[in-house]
């Protein structure tokens, strides 16, 4: 199967060896995004709301460097530094998604590089 990577500078830079994403199969897999401004590289926001936020702003930009949307999210995994966190994730999540969201699954962040509260992973159809 081919593959193309995906990169965009709307996105933060990966910066251990992974790619922002990678298109396949006729679909974007997009590598978990940070709360991080594509620009500075400093996380955005203090709540989860606002981080969550930003974590999707990056993910937007990645399926549509690839020709996709993130409408065309099938798929989402998220990693919380604290489980307290759910709710105020849910509620910046259904405004992302207030229809048809993506099948999701949910861990726990092991670690916290910068503060970084959440972070997300996307798989979309192109």
């Amino acid at each position: 199967m081919a593959k193309t990577i995906v990169r965009t500078d709307q996105a933060p830079k990966s910066f251990a060896g992974y790619s922002q994403g990678v298109k396949a199969g006729g679909l974007v897999f997009v590598s978990g995004q940070g709360p991080f401004d594509p620009v500075t590289g400093e996380i955005v926001g203090t709540t989860i709301q606002e981080q969550t936020a930003q974590c999707l702003r990056n993910i937007q930009a990645i399926p549509r460097a690839a020709g996709s949307s993130l409408e065309n999210a099938v798929s989402a995994t998220f990693i919380l530094g604290e489980e307290s966190d759910l709710a105020g994730m849910n509620e910046e999540w259904n405004k992302w998604f207030p229809v048809d969201p993506p099948a999701r699954q949910g861990a726990k962040l092991p670690i916290r590089p910068k503060g970084m509260k959440i972070s997300i992973a996307v798989i979309a159809g192109v």
